[in-house]
């Protein structure tokens, strides 16, 4: 694979790329691209995909009394997407650039559309974890696939400073409207129905998108990287299964037996990519301090920012208490926020680069939880508003910063593979974090009490993010 960094890298970040790029083969295509559908229909299908992964963020009490899920259960219901999302988001992105982004990403739409009505049906908790990491699945091809068609329908430039951060608002845009809707639907009788309205909209997509999009794939094509692939799919499941678990007890037989499994297969992995003539993953990028600074800020905001915010609106429904739908208006100011700061940060650039975006994100969501954390044990609620603006702003800049990261520190023609890269980091960290929320905020005696400590982790969490964003400047050697 290539191993030169693309030349936009250097002018954005105002950041050492290494050595002297070298030459790179461009995308080939079916056609001329037609931008602005594609950055229409890739952001409306990212919407979409978020908008499904944050549904149960409110409807969580709702469908663990309807499924009888236990608390020490719960997590699952929350880490099904996390775990389809971290196992197959770099596989997706591999795939996309040797294969083609268009039909992977038509591929990932129909998928959501029909795993998410499936959702609707569950039974018990087995079979909507099932249907939920089958969403995750998905959802990888959707997010991989679509910041590489952008990426190749827009050249490096002001074009792709703004479409980059105009498809991370609406990132921001899904997480608002998600539990919005979900709540606005859901009784403790009819959680199913924000389920069955998310997969007639990933369908709807799907439908547009045939039309609209221009088929593109790396020059290069190669083997499919199979054994790559599977030893990396399966590390993943099982380090996201170890950190689901391990929020019972880390010293537990099953828990040690997935870490050890997940380290073997890791170890596996990179002995395939040094062997393969065709990576899925090119390990030399782990030497560039961009493309690190675009897996670790994807890592923190996953282990800091999206793990609280998953299980907050739970926690404010039991410890204030208010409504599924109370709780859903509340996150949509943090949300909403982020989506109004994502669209805005584009300006910032070539003043302020992405790797100081990600810490000024991080130390904003810091200092915003610490004001909330009286609020969370007494009320009133109001007093909740400033933290969740703060934070939101915070949120804005980890989103826009993170897409243009992704594929500026990778070749231009794997940028499918940055995106999915980055996104894995980003989920499993979501995962992690979720299962630290939950131990944290559940292991004392007052709920109230664990809430406040999961506030201050997820401060700590997003001081240690920024600190090592900024400490890996000149890290490319």
């Amino acid at each position: 694979m290539p191993q030169r960094l693309e030349r936009t890298a250097v002018s954005i970040t105002s950041e050492p790329t290494g050595p002297a790029p070298r030459p790179t083969e461009p995308s080939v295509a079916a056609g001329p691209p037609r931008p602005a559908a594609t950055l229409a229909v890739t952001s409306a299908a990212t919407a979409v995909a978020l908008m499904t992964y944050t549904a149960p963020m409110v409807t969580l009490p709702a469908t663990a009394a309807s499924l009888h899920t236990p608390l020490s259960a719960q997590a699952w219901l929350l880490n099904g997407t996390p775990l389809g999302l971290a196992a197959l988001l770099l596989v997706a992105g591999s795939l996309a650039d040797d294969y083609g982004r268009r039909r992977i990403f038509l591929a990932g739409t129909l998928a959501l559309g029909l795993t998410t009505a499936l959702g609707a049906l569950a039974t018990s908790t087995w079979l909507f974890t099932l249907a939920r990491v089958a969403q995750g699945a998905a959802s990888a091809a959707i997010l991989a696939a679509s910041l590489g068609l952008l990426a190749h329908a827009f050249p490096a430039g002001p074009g792709r400073i703004r479409a980059t951060g105009i498809w991370g608002a609406f990132v921001s845009g899904g997480i608002a409207v998600g539990p919005v809707l979900a709540g606005g639907l859901t009784t403790q009788a009819n959680w199913r129905w924000s389920y069955v309205a998310l997969g007639a909209a990933a369908l709807m997509v799907a439908a547009f998108a045939p039309s609209t999009l221009t088929e593109s794939r790396a020059a290069r094509r190669g083997r499919p990287d199979l054994a790559g692939a599977l030893t990396l799919g399966l590390a993943l499941v099982a380090l996201v299964a170890a950190l689901t678990l391990g929020r019972d007890g880390w010293l537990r037989t099953p828990v040690a037996a997935l870490l050890v499994t997940a380290a073997l297969l890791i170890a596996a992995f990179v002995a395939v990519e040094h062997r393969s003539a065709a990576p899925m993953l090119d390990l030399t990028l782990l030497r560039q301090a961009p493309f690190l600074a675009s897996s670790a800020g994807g890592f923190f905001t996953g282990f800091a920012v999206i793990s609280l915010f998953s299980y907050l609106p739970t926690l404010l429904q039991q410890t204030l208490p208010m409504s599924a739908m109370a709780t859903a208006l509340l996150l949509t100011i943090w949300s909403g926020t982020s989506f109004l700061v994502a669209l805005q940060a584009r300006r910032l650039a070539g003043k302020v680069s992405p790797r100081h975006q990600l810490a000024l994100g991080f130390a904003l969501h810091a200092a915003a939880v610490l004001t909330m954390l009286a609020t969370v044990d007494a009320g009133p609620w109001p007093l909740l508003l400033p933290g969740l603006v703060i934070s939101g702003a915070g949120s804005g800049f980890l989103n826009a910063a993170l897409p243009l990261l992704a594929v500026t520190s990778v070749p231009a023609d794997r940028a499918a593979m940055g995106s999915g890269a980055n996104n894995t980091a980003r989920y499993i960290g979501s995962a992690a974090g979720v299962a630290l929320m939950i131990a944290v905020s559940t292991s004392g005696g007052s709920l109230a009490r664990g809430t406040q400590v999961a506030l201050v982790v997820s401060a700590g969490l997003g001081v240690a993010g920024a600190g090592v964003v900024l400490a890996l400047r000149g890290r490319d050697r």
